[in-house]
């Protein structure tokens, strides 16, 4: 994987009540994939560690979780400036209440989650979390757990490309 850094300033953008960071096209293009990339990166001068998710349109965007928003006064409409250096080490992603629970309840997966990549981690946590289904979202959850259990490491061939945060997309696709 490149570890060429990718500068840039953006724009702090809001879809309803939830703030993120759009790359610019020519950012994104300079990304090794299409889908999620792990980062170190530098917003206004704040290290992270951090992935880039894909916007369904062959670009990315920026999550900003509530500490992010605090930390750097962000607001919709405040520029940001990056430094985005792709890397091999996945952070861990934030494994969801439910999916977590059904973990704990397999005792007898503790060791296989484990064995995972952290990137694997991330596959599992964004298909369960692809859908507003609820019934869609525990039957994911109960597949994970049997798909675990007979060896799979990721959950299955979805596009990785496509947006998966079902409150900021529609059919894969980052809303406007």
């Amino acid at each position: 994987m490149a570890s060429t850094a990718v500068t840039g300033t953006a724009e702090v953008h809001a879809i309803d009540d939830r703030l993120l960071i759009p790359l610019p096209e020519e950012a994104s293009a300079l990304l090794p994939s299409r889908g999620q990339v792990a980062v170190d990166a530098v917003l206004n001068g704040r290290e992270l560690a951090m992935v880039v998710e894909p916007d369904g349109r062959k670009g990315h965007w920026l999550r900003v979780d509530e500490a992010l928003q605090q930390a750097l006064d962000l607001r919709e409409g405040t520029a940001v400036s990056f430094t985005l250096t792709p890397t091999k080490a996945w952070p861990e992603p934030e494994v969801p209440e439910d999916l977590g629970a059904a973990l704990t309840a397999a005792d007898d997966l503790e060791t296989t989650w484990a064995s995972i990549t952290p990137m694997a981690r991330w596959e599992w946590v964004r298909w369960v979390g692809s859908t507003r289904n609820a019934d869609t979202r525990a039957r994911r959850v109960e597949v994970s757990i049997d798909k675990l259990r007979n060896g799979k490491r990721r959950p299955c061939c979805f596009n990785l490309a496509s947006c998966t945060d079902p409150e900021l997309a529609r059919s894969g696709v980052l809303k406007d």
